[in-house]
């Protein structure tokens, strides 16, 4: 009922479609594992959401650190903005915001997607609240010059 939006979800953490699976895999099964602990005055789709979300996360800490990062255009793109400009043609906001590197995108999607605060993303990824905030400023810098690149064409 669920496997196709929590799947989304799980691409909004990685670009790479089979760790999207092993996520969504692992997800589900802490979702039937805890399924006793789940309260029908709860919505069951956050719930579920929350348990995906959460293993996304668990995924991120055990793989990945974050630092501050300088961006520079191969980091995010792979090339120049011209070289992407004709993919966004097809491309809709959650395609740009994956060409982000991992951990901007991940603080973009827990503060502005998730709604956590900075210093609950900072306890989440093991980071300080400083990074949590620089990484957020400079994807969202980012993000605005893409998609106003996008939109001016």
């Amino acid at each position: 009922m669920f496997a196709s939006k929590m799947f989304g979800v799980c691409l909004t953490y990685t670009r790479d479609r089979d760790l999207a699976q092993d996520i969504l895999h692992d997800g589900f099964f802490k979702v039937f594992k805890k399924f006793h602990q789940y309260n029908e005055d709860w919505s069951l789709f956050a719930w579920v959401r929350r348990i995906i979300v959460n293993t996304a996360i668990d995924h991120f800490r055990k793989t990945n650190r974050i630092t501050n990062v300088d961006f520079q255009e191969s980091e995010y793109l792979g090339g120049s903005y011209d070289d992407v400009s004709e993919s966004f043609k097809t491309a809709d906001l959650s395609q740009i915001i994956n060409m982000l590197p991992i951990g901007a995108r991940t603080v973009f999607n827990l503060y502005v997607v998730e709604g956590y605060k900075h210093r609950e993303i900072a306890d989440i990824l093991n980071i300080s609240a400083g990074t949590s905030k620089s990484q957020l400023s400079k994807a969202k810098s980012v993000l605005k010059e893409l998609v106003n690149k996008y939109y001016d064409r």
